[in-house]
């Protein structure tokens, strides 16, 4: 059976009706550039903030949405909301944060079962020195290669899928 990225074996106009609508060359061309760019810059981000401050990139991002929320602060299902990951998988992130003293929990009043994350000021500190290395990488691996124009094709493009995704999980 092909992957989702393979070529059919017949051209798309003489597949059945239950074949999948296959990629067509210049879909193709934008499917692998998309999946191959991403890898290699998640990666790139990934190395940089370990090396650089110790953080993991999706740590590095619970900093940056815990710092522009009002107080520092958000419920732990709006931030996994934010970061598009599990409840599980945030759980074990706020965890490890909790252990550097860069994030703290606190129960909410209003809901028992509702928890929220706060930024410490040793992560502020910590956001405030991780920042400049981690920007300047995003500016040198992708926001400098992009001519403006195609930063906001970029931002169009991927903010339908984002949107379209978001429906579909709402569902």
């Amino acid at each position: 059976m092909p992957s989702t990225s393979s070529a059919p074996s017949a051209p798309p106009s003489a597949a059945s009706p239950h074949e999948p609508r296959w990629l067509d060359e210049e879909e193709m061309a934008a499917w692998r550039s998309f999946v191959t760019a991403s890898n290699l810059l998640n990666r790139r981000l990934e190395r940089q903030l370990k090396e650089d401050s110790g953080l993991s990139h999706t740590q590095y991002e619970i900093l940056v949405h815990l710092s522009a929320a009002p107080a520092g602060s958000l419920r732990m299902t709006e931030l996994a909301d934010k970061l598009v990951t599990s409840k599980s998988g945030l759980t074990y992130q706020v965890t490890q944060l909790e252990k550097m003293g860069l994030v703290g929990r606190r129960s909410c009043p209003s809901d028992v079962r509702g928890v929220f994350a706060e930024l410490t000021d040793q992560g502020r500190e910590m956001l405030r020195e991780a920042a400049p290395g981690h920007v300047a990488l995003v500016r040198e691996l992708l926001i400098d290669v992009l001519s403006r124009e195609q930063l906001a094709v970029l931002a169009d493009g991927l903010g339908q899928v984002s949107a379209r995704l978001r429906l579909d999980d709402a569902l």
